[in-house]
C-alpha cells in the first residue's frame, strides 16, 4: 500500500509532468508556474474544494479562479485528474470528461478544450476566462459578493442554500496591475470573508526578477486593505498549506491573502526560471532530467498512474459528490417549503426572467420638452428591478448623475453589514467595477454598472472579456455626447461609441427618446448570452409623438423607419441615433414642406440591425437611395457602412470644447438647418450621378 505522503507527491508530479509534456508538444506555453504551484492547487482541490466533478455547475460549489491564466495547464491537469464532466450550453450534463487526455495532448491546438488561456463556456469547470493579468482576481470579488448576496436572499434558518467560498490563484503580474488594487480595496471594505487569494510569490516576470520593477511590501499593503494575511514559506509544504487554508476557513470577518513563496525547480540547476515560467517549453533533454529528478520514467509522456486517478476519486470526487447530493435533497425540501424562492432560484440559475417582469412598464406621453435618457431609464430600471429580485447594481461613484439607484422599498445598499442590498457602491473604480460585474454575472446574478460614457475606456478590458464569455452584463453609460457642455473635451465622449461597437458580441443601444429607452430595456433584459451597453443623455430629449411616427418597438430590430415619405419612396435618407434623431425629425418636417421626400431612420443599435436579414435591411435602407445623411454627436468612424462612399456624415472629427450646449451644437453643426443643407446637397449629387 502506498503511503499517503508518497501518493500526494505522485499526484503533484503527475500535474507537473502533464504540464511539461503538453507545453513541449505544443511548442508553446508556460510550464514553470504550473509546476511550481502544483502542490498548492493539489492541496486545495483534493482536500478543501467543495466541488462535485459530476456536476460542475452545482450552484453552491466553491469557485476556483486561475487569475494567472498563462499557467493554464495547471487547471487543465486538475480538470482531467479530478474527472470533471462536461456540461453543454443547455445545462445538460453530457457524461463525458470536460478535459480528456487527448485534449491535453492537443494543448493550444485548434478546437482543443485546452486553449492557451482558460475560457469560460468552452471548457466545463472553468469559472471565468482569464489571461489579462489582474482580471481573474477582480472577477473573483464579484463571485464573492454574489455568494454573500444569494445567501442573504435565499437562505432560511432551516435551509442554508448558499455558503460557497471563492479561491483565486494570482502572481506578481496580477499584483502589479492596478485592477487588483481596486478590487482588493473593495473586497476589504466589504469584509468578504468567503474570498481567498493565493499569491504565488516567485519573484519572476517575463523580463526577469521582479526587483527590477516591483519592491513593495504586498503583505503590508493587504493588511492596509483590511485583509487577513498569512504566509507559506515553501509551496511544497503541504502541512503549512493545509494550515493556511484552515486559517482562511476560520476567518469570518475579512478576506484572506495567502502568500506562497515558490521556486521553480528543474533537472538542470542552470535552467533559467524566467523562460519556462513565461513562454518557452523546457526542451526534451530538460524534461528528461526533471522527470529523473522526480523519480518519474524519463521517456513516459502524458503518464497518469491509475492510483493517482483513484486518489482524486477518494478526495475531491467523493467529498464533492456527497455535498452536492445533500444540497439537492435539501433543495427538494426547500421547494416544498419555499416554492416561490425555489422557483426564483431555478430561474436565476438558468438566466430566465420571472413571469410578469415587465408588467409595470408604461409608455411615455408625447412631449416636445421631453425627458433625459437617464431619467427615463431610472423609471424603467426601478419598475423592472421590483419584479426581478436578482437585478442588482450601482455605479463608480456616479449614481446621482447616472440615475441608477434603486429607490423602491426594501432595495437597500449592499454593505459589509448588509450583503443582501440591491445598490452596489463600487467607488471610483471603473476597471474593477467591470470585472466585479463579470463575476456577478458568472454567478447568475443579473448585474448592471454605470458611469459616464467617457469613462467606459476605464472599463473596456472587462467589457471585452464579458463579451468573450457571452455573459449578460448591463452597462449604463450616461453623459453620452458633447451635450456634457461646459465640462469640455476631457468629459465629452467622441470615439467611445465606435470603440464599443467594435467589440464583437456587445450590444450597444443609443435610444432616441423615452419610449426607445423602454424598448431598449425590454430587449436588454431578454438577453442571455450578450452584454449590453445602454447609452443615455444627460439633457432632455423630446418624446416623439408615436401617433405620427412609427412605434418604438422597432428598436428590437436595431434600426427602423421612424418617419417616411408619403408614398414610402424617399429620395433622401436621414440616419441618426440618440439625441440626433429628433434633430433629423425636425429636418424631415422642413424638407417635406419644401417638397422633398425624406425618410428618418432611427438606428439605436448597429449590432441588432446587422443581425436582421437582408430583405429587412434593404426595406429600411433601400439600396437605390444613395442620397444619405447620418447625424451623430460622435466619431464619424463606421458610418460609411450605412451612408456609402458618397454619403455625408455630420459627426465629430475633433475632440469637443468647453461651452454651453447651445453653442457647441452650432459650432459642430448639429442643427436641423445643417442636416437640411446636407440632404439637399446629397440630392444634387445623386441626381447628377443618374
Amino acid at each position: 500500500m502506498i503511503k499517503t505522503e508518497d501518493l500526494d507527491l505522485k499526484c503533484i508530479n503527475t500535474i507537473r509532468t502533464l504540464s511539461m509534456d503538453a507545453v513541449q508538444a505544443a511548442n508553446s506555453g508556460h510550464p514553470g508556474t504550473a509546476m511550481a504551484m502544483a502542490p498548492v492547487v493539489y492541496s486545495l482541490w483534493n482536500r478543501f474544494l467543495r466541488f462535485d466533478p459530476e456536476d460542475p455547475i452545482w450552484p453552491d460549489r466553491d469557485r476556483f479562479v486561475l487569475s494567472i491564466g498563462h499557467a493554464s495547464m495547471l487547471i487543465y491537469s486538475m480538470l482531467h485528474l479530478s474527472g470533471i464532466k462536461a456540461v453543454n450550453a443547455q445545462y445538460e450534463r453530457l457524461g463525458e470528461l470536460s478535459v480528456k487526455l487527448e485534449d491535453i495532448k492537443r494543448f493550444r491546438q485548434l478546437d482543443s478544450k485546452c486553449p492557451g488561456h482558460p475560457e469560460y463556456r468552452w471548457t466545463s469547470g472553468i469559472e471565468t476566462t482569464t489571461g489579462p493579468l489582474g482580471q481573474g482576481v477582480a472577477t473573483s470579488v464579484g463571485m464573492s459578493i454574489a455568494g454573500r448576496w444569494m445567501a442573504r436572499y435565499f437562505n432560511r434558518p432551516d435551509f442554508e442554500m448558499f455558503n460557497y467560498d471563492v479561491y483565486a490563484l494570482c502572481g506578481d503580474g496580477c499584483m502589479m496591475e492596478g485592477i487588483s488594487g481596486e478590487a482588493a480595496s473593495l473586497a476589504g471594505h466589504l469584509k468578504l470573508s468567503n474570498l481567498c487569494w493565493i499569491y504565488d510569490n516567485n519573484k519572476i516576470t517575463i523580463e526577469g526578477n521582479t526587483a527590477w520593477a516591483f519592491s513593495e511590501d504586498v503583505a503590508t499593503r493587504f493588511i492596509g486593505y483590511g485583509w487577513n494575511v498569512t504566509r507559506v514559506g515553501d509551496a511544497n509544504d503541504l502541512e503549512m498549506l493545509e494550515r493556511a487554508f484552515k486559517t482562511f476557513k476560520n476567518t469570518t470577518d475579512r478576506p484572506t491573502l495567502i502568500i506562497v513563496d515558490s521556486h521553480i525547480a528543474y533537472g538542470s540547476p542552470n535552467k533559467q526560471d524566467t523562460h519556462a515560467a513565461h513562454g518557452e517549453p523546457l526542451g526534451e533533454e530538460e524534461i528528461r532530467l526533471t522527470k529523473r529528478n522526480y523519480g518519474w520514467p524519463e521517456d513516459a509522456k502524458f503518464m497518469v498512474p491509475e492510483e493517482v486517478r483513484g486518489h482524486f476519486r477518494e478526495g475531491i470526487s467523493k467529498r464533492g459528490h456527497a455535498l452536492r447530493e445533500a444540497w439537492m435533497k435539501k433543495f427538494n425540501d426547500y421547494q416544498s417549503k419555499y416554492p416561490e424562492l425555489a422557483d426564483q432560484l431555478d430561474k436565476m440559475q438558468h438566466r430566465r426572467l420571472p413571469d410578469g417582469w415587465d408588467k409595470d412598464l408604461s409608455t411615455f406621453p408625447a412631449d416636445p420638452k421631453g425627458v433625459a435618457g437617464r431619467d427615463a431609464s431610472a423609471k424603467v430600471l426601478n419598475a423592472i428591478a421590483k419584479r426581478v429580485p436578482w437585478l442588482i447594481g450601482g455605479s463608480a461613484d456616479l449614481t446621482p448623475s447616472t440615475k441608477t439607484r434603486l429607490t423602491f422599498e426594501g432595495a437597500g445598499d449592499l454593505t459589509s453589514e448588509n450583503g443582501g442590498g440591491r445598490n452596489l457602491h463600487f467607488g471610483i473604480r471603473e476597471h474593477a467595477m467591470g470585472a466585479v460585474l463579470n463575476g456577478l454575472a458568472l454567478s447568475k446574478i443579473r448585474p448592471y454598472g454605470s458611469g459616464f460614457l467617457i469613462f467606459s475606456d476605464y472599463s473596456r478590458p472587462a467589457i471585452r472579456l464579458g463579451a468573450i464569455m457571452e455573459i449578460p452584463v448591463i452597462y449604463i453609460f450616461t453623459h453620452d455626447s458633447i451635450g456634457v457642455g461646459e465640462d469640455g473635451p476631457t468629459h465629452q465622449p467622441v470615439e467611445q461609441l465606435a470603440s464599443l461597437r467594435a467589440i464583437p458580441g456587445l450590444i450597444t443601444l443609443r435610444p432616441a427618446d423615452a419610449n426607445e429607452v423602454i424598448e431598449a430595456w425590454r430587449l436588454i433584459m431578454k438577453l442571455r448570452h450578450e452584454p449590453a451597453a445602454l447609452i443615455l443623455t444627460r439633457q432632455a430629449l423630446p418624446t416623439l409623438d408615436r401617433s405620427r411616427y412609427a412605434p418604438a418597438s422597432g428598436v428590437e430590430k436595431g434600426a427602423y423607419v421612424l418617419a417616411d415619405a408619403a408614398d414610402g419612396k424617399p429620395d433622401v435618407l436621414l440616419l441618426a441615433t440618440g439625441s440626433e434623431v429628433s434633430l433629423c425629425v425636425e429636418a424631415y418636417e422642413k424638407l417635406k414642406t419644401d417638397g422633398i421626400k425624406a425618410r428618418v431612420v432611427s438606428m439605436p443599435s448597429w449590432e441588432l440591425f446587422e443581425q436582421q436579414n437582408q430583405d429587412y435591411k434593404d426595406t429600411v435602407l433601400p439600396p437605390g437611395v444613395t442620397a444619405r445623411v447620418a447625424v451623430e454627436q460622435a466619431s464619424t468612424f463606421g458610418w460609411a457602412r450605412y451612408v456609402g462612399s458618397t454619403g455625408h456624415v455630420i459627426g465629430m472629427k475633433t475632440f469637443g470644447a468647453s461651452a454651453p450646449l447651445k453653442e457647441l451644437v452650432k459650432k459642430f453643426g448639429f442643427t436641423p438647418d445643417h442636416a437640411i443643407a446636407a440632404a439637399k446637397e446629397q440630392l444634387k449629387l445623386a441626381r447628377r450621378d443618374v
